[in-house]
């Protein structure tokens, strides 16, 4: 009879739910990013069941509840049920030495219940254990997804979010009381963001090749357009790899925090099961294009994702290896087309992404010393070291206008172009947009990626669109 009298509990689900994310999938990319050989170890955990795995991955070292995507709708409702006098409970299948930090920082629930060392408190578990804190039917139930239908089966009311038709219909068909909360779905333009497709300009470096080598028939022009293609469907499967390894870092950054996973809104499941769907695409086109461009795309991809978990941390290393990756779409332009580039233009590529790598670093030092900012732990830089960092780009912008200006007066130009003399007049382009490029960083107005920025800026579109205009005509 009191427990009649008493307002009905309102339960609330975490992941998927009360949160935008799965925090069983940010602390394994969490724990593999912080030491790459723990995937062994979260192997064997997962061997003894979810709870083991759960348990060993329950003091991640960079968790923090107050940058997690909550959702502002289940918040309300939260907040509502308070205010109504109605105790609020946070029941997870995450481990309770997170579901405890959550709980204490946000001050909204009554108690929680939680996955232990040796009990996963997911479906018919944590079912049970509702119905015996409150009795079949005594709690209101706000859950998202399959794990979460038997325990809507013995709720008083559901309360759903972010539910898939399917699991709507079974919904359905077990309760009448449904109240479907609003969220917003992820649309085309999402996933496009997220595969970042606005960065698909950069592999225009495998077009040089056949630029340099002036090989302009139809069946070049074909073979390269593929190349373009696997580079950019690799790249987006490793940019998918490199939000879930970063997802702390960028929730914590002044524009990376508008990422689709890091802000929620794109599950973190779908971005798991999108990078080998990708990547095969990516696999299945570079196929067809040659053997030697399979080699070469293989190792970008084992660059770039040794870059994601280790070599991005490196000092030095970072930038030399974001240098080779540029490079290396040149080296897969050519494999494709069975032409060697030039050596004197592949050390002037080289150095002159270096220099846009070593700018883009002097770019996060500059933001963080105007916003006081301590120094970074996700990178191997101190704030201290910002002149040095903008000296080592200018040096090596400076090092790679000298690497040009040997590749224009290379016998290997002779034999491409018509009037090479013409390339020395790109010299001094390519010299007034480094120097403008380092100014702009160091007046703190240059975007995080120093590529993107001169995408979409005028000015650089017209500097490099001259420079390459003395290219063409140097044919």
């Amino acid at each position: 009879m009191q427990r009649a009298l008493s307002p009905r509990p309102l339960v609330v689900d975490l992941d998927g739910t009360l949160i935008r994310s799965d925090l069983l999938i940010e602390t394994a990319f969490s724990e593999v990013r912080r030491q790459p050989y723990s995937v062994i170890d979260l192997v064997r955990a997962m061997y003894n069941g979810k709870a083991s795995l759960k348990h060993r991955l329950s003091e991640p070292v960079d968790f923090d509840p107050a940058i997690l995507p909550y959702d502002p709708e289940v918040l309300n409702l939260i907040r509502t049920a308070r205010e109504e006098g109605r105790p609020v409970y946070l029941a997870s299948a995450t481990h309770e030495r997170l579901v405890s930090r959550i709980s204490d920082h946000l001050g909204l629930f009554t108690g929680w219940f939680a996955t232990d060392q040796t009990t996963n408190c997911a479906a018919e578990v944590k079912a049970i254990k509702l119905v015996a804190a409150f009795g079949d039917g005594g709690f209101d139930y706000v859950g998202n997804d399959a794990a979460d239908l038997p325990v809507w089966r013995h709720a008083a009311k559901a309360y759903a979010i972010r539910t898939s038709s399917g699991i709507a219909r079974k919904l359905s068909r077990q309760c009448e009381n449904i109240e479907y909360l609003t969220h917003g779905k992820p649309t085309w333009r999402t996933w496009m963001r997220l595969l970042r497709v606005h960065q698909y300009v950069k592999n225009g470096l495998v077009f040089i090749p056949l630029l340099t080598n002036q090989l302009f028939d139809a069946h070049s022009l074909a073979i390269t357009v593929l190349a373009f293609v696997a580079f950019s469907l690799c790249a987006s499967s490793v940019y998918l790899l490199n939000d879930l390894v970063d997802l702390q870092d960028d929730r914590g950054h002044r524009t990376k925090r508008l990422r689709a996973l890091a802000c929620g809104d794109i599950p973190l499941s779908h971005a798991v099961m999108a990078i080998p769907v990708v990547l095969l695409l990516s696999l299945m086109v570079a196929v067809s294009v040659s053997p030697a461009f399979v080699l070469v795309l293989g190792g970008y991809f084992a660059l770039t994702t040794a870059y994601s978990f280790v070599l991005k941390r490196k000092m030095i290393l970072d930038v030399v290896a974001l240098a080779a990756l540029y490079t290396a779409r040149v080296i897969g332009g050519g494999a494709a087309l069975w032409v060697w580039p030039s050596p004197w233009l592949l050390a002037f590529m080289m150095s002159w992404f270096l220099s846009l790598a070593l700018v883009k670093r002097y770019t996060e030092l500059i933001s963080r010393r105007t916003a006081n900012l301590p120094d970074s732990n996700s990178r191997d830089y101190k704030n201290a070291d910002v002149g040095m960092v903008g000296a080592l780009a200018a040096g090596a912008g400076m090092n790679a206008l000298t690497l040009f200006a040997l590749y224009a007066a290379s016998d290997s130009v002779l034999d491409l172009y018509a009037r090479p003399q013409i390339l020395w007049l790109a010299g001094p382009i390519l010299a007034c947009w480094i120097a403008r490029m380092l100014m702009l960083a160091h007046r703190g107005l240059m975007h995080d990626d120093p590529v993107v920025f001169a995408i979409k800026d005028k000015v650089s579109l017209a500097t490099l669109g001259v420079a390459s205009m003395f290219v063409i005509a140097a044919m």
